[in-house]
């Protein structure tokens, strides 16, 4: 089975798409200066011939117009329109960044920011775009105030948990030293119960002996008296 050389050759060396990335939105305050980030993915090393495009649309508007282009090592700005003095390049293909800073930010700045990126023999992909906003003062954004939320409530979780533990641990010791004072306090009585059950063990042959003796002694007497009496009526 034969194949035509083309197809074998796209079959054996299929070509991946430029993947072109940016950011989503970005926000700026009138007349100070923002970053756009541009940077890129590529099956190729990165190529002498390397391009970055930059395209703008006006916010409500339908045409994109050009305003930035670097090609062969070189950037060149375009003549054309509101933004030919206020970008600067700040990119450096070698680390495959493409960004460019927009200076003295103005409200009609606001639109949709395009990135396009040749890397040649890789130069197909899709471009990828960042929306400006510009405002007197820049709000806070939302992800930031919930991200602060969030790390708040976790604080405040991990101390009442370091507080729980604490407590528990206190508790717990405290439970230990009334158990071994409990433990010293019952060995106490049990010595105790011993040397007196041992004294009354010594006392009773004592007790024992001594009312022995005051019997003996009883009917000692009473025999005598018996004897006595015996003796005198005999004299009779």
């Amino acid at each position: 089975m034969f194949l035509i050389p083309e197809l074998r050759s796209s079959m054996l060396s299929p070509t991946l798409a430029i993947v072109v990335y940016t950011d989503r939105e970005v926000y700026g305050a009138v007349g100070s200066q923002v970053t756009l980030h541009c940077s890129f993915w590529s099956s190729e090393w990165v190529s002498d011939d390397i391009s970055f495009t930059w395209r703008y649309q006006p916010e409500g508007g339908r045409d994109a117009i050009s305003i930035f282009h670097y090609a062969k090592g070189q950037p060149y700005i375009d003549e054309v329109g509101t933004f030919k003095e206020r970008i600067q390049w700040v990119g450096d293909p070698s680390w495959k960044d493409g960004s460019i800073v927009i200076h003295n930010l103005d409200y009609s700045d606001n639109g949709t920011f395009t990135c396009d990126v040749k890397n040649p023999p890789d130069i197909v992909g899709k471009t990828s775009q960042v929306t400006l906003y510009v405002f007197e003062k820049v709000p806070t954004r939302y992800g930031v105030v919930l991200g602060a939320v969030i790390g708040g409530i976790l604080g405040v979780v991990l101390l009442l948990l370091l507080l729980f533990y604490l407590i528990r641990y206190c508790w717990l010791r405290r439970q230990a030293a009334l158990q071994r004072r409990l433990s010293a306090m019952e060995k106490g009585k049990f010595h105790k119960s011993s040397k007196d059950s041992s004294k009354r063990g010594r006392q009773t042959p004592v007790l024992y002996a001594m009312l022995d003796h005051s019997r003996s002694t009883k009917a000692a007497s009473e025999k005598k008296s018996k004897g006595l009496g015996e003796s005198r009526k005999d004299k009779k």
